[in-house]
């Protein structure tokens, strides 16, 4: 069984991999005592389809270097909401502000903490 502090240090190492990639509104939400599906999201925005496939892209690369597989993906060729769920962390990412907007995940999971996240 995983650690926590693992997790995070892994759902940290795939927000610095998006941040790298230009993603904007970085968000990890901690989901312990909420929800069942994971124990992080991180939530993150491209300006279009092609950089969120890019910012998915190197998602995944970095997770493979943390030891993580991606367990299930979805909406890579459209790109507008990308979703690559690692188990322990789901990733969602957007291809601009609308659909993230309309989605509304923060709102949805507001009683969850927000863990915080600097890119460097």
């Amino acid at each position: 069984m995983k650690k926590k502090e693992d997790i995070k240090n892994t759902a940290l190492a795939l927000a610095q991999a998006a941040f790298e990639k230009k993603a904007h509104d970085i968000t990890i939400l901690d989901l312990e005592g909420i929800s069942m599906l994971g124990d992080y999201f991180l939530i993150v925005s491209g300006n279009n389809v092609k950089q969120s496939q890019s910012i998915a892209d190197e998602i995944e690369d970095v997770a493979a270097k943390e030891g993580v597989t991606v367990l299930h993906r979805e909406g890579y060729r459209e790109g507008e909401w990308i979703l690559l769920d690692f188990g322990d962390i789901i990733c969602h990412i957007f291809g601009g502000d609308e659909p993230r907007e309309f989605y509304g995940l923060e709102q949805l999971w507001n009683d969850a903490v927000q863990v915080e996240f600097e890119g460097v």
